[in-house]
Parts: structure tokens; C-alpha cells; sequence
């Protein structure tokens, strides 16, 4: 059997994958690994995004929670990253978010942070699991008294939006910007953050009704945006994902700017002001190759991880560094969260911009962007890590890693949340690596189904 926790938690379908009764179960397991230790009674965060199926499941999984004895406190439509940062602030033992971040609205997730506010490694990750499989074996269920009760908390977004904006300080009186909220978790409090600060905000996509979240709006549907953006003279345009813990921006242009573009712009700001711990950010394989020449031209170190900001987190943790991400838009600034955040990515570009006085275009051409194409082959996901037990395929990619070597790479990995292996070549010619892509990628696809 497939392992239930993928690189951001359990996801699946609502109601067909990720029913309420696995979600009952998560609450179990989950708040009996993350508290079995504690001499008090425990208690667990609980937030959602504003996906229809989000009520469904949270219930769910606070009936799991207190069945084993832990309270849970239910604060309702947030971001990921404010759970992660309320979690620590409340100085509860853990917080779980309900969210399928930036997949449609079917779908849903279940992700756990520990009480210091950090996404689980895997071994913590196996244990629920294994209690799961187990049918919670050896797990004592508590009766009358021991079992746990629900608070609601309604001041949980205030608590997160004083503290995006305590923590970069900025005005941005005179900035036009409009906001991309996706119908999501971020409909509010990058709103309320924005206008708080003194900016001229234009909202779109945030009337989010249950159903509408991420459909051809925020960070993975950026072209609404780039034409609003020019139309109404703005100085920059910002989307965010379902969750909002991810940000891409378009500058005054109309032009798209990635994670990989804006790490390079705060990174190299943080690192003018002393800011940038070890002169070093933390990227994944995934980063563009211009990244790395940017940084090397500038005097930044850079590790890579493998893909997932669970495992820059891990790195940055290990490494010291204050600074890391995805070419996505998780990007986390450590010293005041511990996961990608939206919101405070945000913050920290528009303060460049007020301190430099320069234009997001002038900023953003510090770094060369190198073509990239990115293709995705629908495959079985019991399949999907596989990908290279089939002679074909294997010989393909060893053809095209060939062929791209030193002048481009070539990258093939499976998607840790989605029923996709994601093809990736990065080259000189855009055009000859868009078709090289698309006929690997559809290889992998007609092999594997």
C-alpha cells in the first residue's frame, strides 16, 4: 500500500481519498505521537483554508483529536502559515492544517506541525502512519472526563496579521498594488495587512464561496493578474496560493516574477544590510540555473535539497540560514516563521522596494532567467515513483541528460502531492526544450498507464 503522507502531508480527492474517516483517524494518531510525552492535557490547532470540504474534515478530525484524550482549538479560514505561527504563539503541542494548497477545489490535505511551529520529518510522519495501519493497537481510549473537548478562537487572523506586519517594517503609502488572493486562505489578511500599511490595494479573487478556490486565479494562474496589473498602473501585482503560503509577483510591466527572482532580490538586500545568516540561501533542484550564477556573482552561498520546503526547512535548520525556497513561491524567512509564508514574502520584497526606490522590473534583473520547460504526465500515483523500472523510459532520459550536458539539465521527479512524474529540462533554446519536454513527457505517460 502507497504511503498516505506525501511532501505536504496526507492529500487526496474530499470524500473519495481523503474521507472523513481517515481524517478521524489522523486526528488519532496524530494527536496521540505528537503528545503521548506530555504530562498535561494536551491541546492541537486546527485551521482550514476556504475549500467546501474543509468543514467536513476538520470536524472529522477534532472527533479524532479528542477521542484520544487532547483538546483541540478550531480558529477556523487562515493561512498555513499562521497556524504554524499561532501554534507557537499559543504554546499549544501542535497545529494541523486542513488544505490542498494550490490543487482544486476536489481536493483536499491534512498537514501537521509540531508545537515549535515545524512541518514533521519522516519519522514522525511513518509513526502516525503505522498507529493507522495498526487500527491505533495498544492505544488506550479515554472515557467520561479524559476525553477532549473543542474551543473556538475567531481572533486568530488579527493575531497573524499584527504579526506580518510588526515584523518587516514598511510603509507603503503612495504603492498601488493588486492582490491575487486565489479565492483562498489569504482573502482577507493580505487584504487587511496591506491596507494597514498605508497601500492602495486592488483585491481580486477574493470572494472565495467554497468552491472557487485556485480556479484560474493566484499563483498558478497568473495571466488575470499580469493584465490587471498593466491596466490599472500599478506598481506590482501579488499572488497568492489556496493556503498562502507561497508568493509569486508581477512588476509594473506585466512580467512574472518567480520564487527563484524574488529570494535573489531580498537575498542580495538582506546580504547589502548584514542580514543574509552566512551569506547563504537554501534552493531546491528545482531552482533555475540563473539563481546559482546570480548568487555566485554576488557572493552568496547556495545548498540544494530535493523538492519540497519541508526539506529547505531542514537544511536551513541544519545549515543556519535565515533565507530558502522554491522557484513556487514557498519562501521561508526563518527569523520570523517557520514556513513558506505569503504574506511576510510579500512584506519583505515591497520593503526593497521602498528602500531602493527602485521599479520590480530594475530589481528583478539581477538574475537571468534561464528558459525552463516544465511538462506534467498524468501516471497512476501507485506508479509514479517507478518511472525508471521501465527500460524505455530510463533510456530516454539518459539520451537527453546527454545531449543537455553542460549547456542545460534535464530533471524527472514525481510530484509528492499530485498523480504526476514532472518532467523539467532547462536550455538555451526555449523552443527545442518545450518539445523535447512534451515528448518525454508523454512517453512516461503512455508507458506507465
Amino acid at each position: 500500500m502507497a504511503r498516505l503522507f506525501g511532501t505536504d502531508g496526507v492529500r487526496g480527492v474530499a470524500n473519495e481519498e481523503l474521507t472523513p474517516l481517515l481524517a478521524m483517524q489522523l486526528g488519532q494518531a496524530g494527536a496521540y505521537v505528537l503528545t503521548k510525552e506530555k504530562e498535561h492535557k494536551p491541546t492541537i490547532m486546527v485551521g482550514c483554508d476556504t475549500r467546501i470540504s474543509g468543514d467536513m474534515l476538520a470536524n472529522a478530525l477534532m472527533a479524532g483529536i479528542c477521542s484520544v484524550g487532547a483538546n483541540a482549538v478550531y480558529v477556523g479560514v487562515v493561512p498555513t502559515p499562521a497556524v504554524a505561527y499561532l501554534t507557537r504563539k499559543y504554546k499549544v503541542d501542535a497545529g494541523v492544517v486542513i488544505s490542498a494548497s494550490h490543487n482544486s477545489v476536489e481536493f483536499n490535505g491534512i498537514k501537521f506541525f509540531d508545537g515549535d511551529g515545524y512541518k514533521l520529518p519522516d519519522a514522525l510522519e511513518d509513526e502516525i502512519e503505522g498507529l493507522i495501519r495498526s487500527e491505533m493497537r495498544g492505544v488506550k481510549f479515554p472515557i467520561g472526563s479524559g476525553v477532549g473537548k473543542i474551543k473556538y478562537r475567531s481572533d486568530a487572523r488579527e493575531e497573524y496579521i499584527n504579526h506580518a506586519v510588526c515584523s518587516v517594517n514598511i510603509n507603503l503609502s503612495g504603492m498601488k498594488i493588486v492582490l491575487d488572493c486565489a479565492e483562498g486562505a489569504s482573502y482577507y489578511t493580505s487584504v487587511e495587512a496591506m491596507k494597514e500599511l498605508g497601500a492602495q490595494v486592488v483585491a481580486i479573487h477574493n470572494n472565495p464561496d467554497g468552491t472557487n478556490i485556485n480556479a484560474n486565479c493566484g499563483s498558478t494562474h497568473m495571466e488575470e493578474l499580469q493584465a490587471r496589473v498593466v491596466f490599472e498602473k500599478a506598481d506590482i501585482g501579488l499572488a497568492f496560493d489556496g493556503d498562502a503560503d507561497r508568493l509569486l509577483a508581477v512588476d509594473e510591466r506585466g512580467n512574472v516574477v518567480d520564487g527563484d527572482q524574488i529570494m535573489a532580490i531580498v537575498g542580495n538586500h538582506m546580504k547589502q544590510k548584514g542580514q543574509l545568516k552566512k551569506d547563504m540561501i537554501v534552493v531546491t533542484v528545482m531552482s533555475n540555473l540563473g539563481f546559482s550564477i546570480m548568487a555566485r556573482e554576488n557572493g552568496i552561498h547556495t545548498l540544494q535539497t530535493k523538492v519540497g520546503d519541508r526539506y529547505v526547512l531542514e537544511t536551513m535548520k541544519e545549515e543556519g540560514a535565515n533565507l530558502g525556497g522554491e522557484q513556487s513561491g514557498h519562501i521561508i524567512f526563518l527569523d520570523e516563521n517557520t514556513t513558506g509564508d505569503g504574506l511576510l514574502s510579500a512584506l519583505h520584497l515591497l520593503q526593497v522596494m521602498v528602500e531602493t526606490g527602485e521599479s520590480l522590473s530594475d530589481l528583478a534583473a539581477v538574475m537571468n532567467v534561464l528558459p525552463q520547460a516544465l511538462v506534467n504526465a498524468k501516471v497512476p500515483n501507485h506508479k509514479k515513483n517507478d518511472y525508471m523500472d521501465y527500460p524505455e523510459i530510463a533510456a530516454a532520459i539518459a539520451e537527453l541528460e546527454d545531449r543537455f550536458a553542460g549547456e542545460g539539465r534535464v530533471l524527472i521527479r514525481p510530484s509528492g502531492t499530485e498523480p504526476l512524474v514532472r518532467v523539467m529540462i532547462e536550455g538555451k533554446d526555449k523552443q527545442e526544450i518545450q518539445q523535447e519536454a512534451e515528448k518525454l513527457a508523454k512517453l512516461i505517460q503512455n508507458v506507465m498507464l
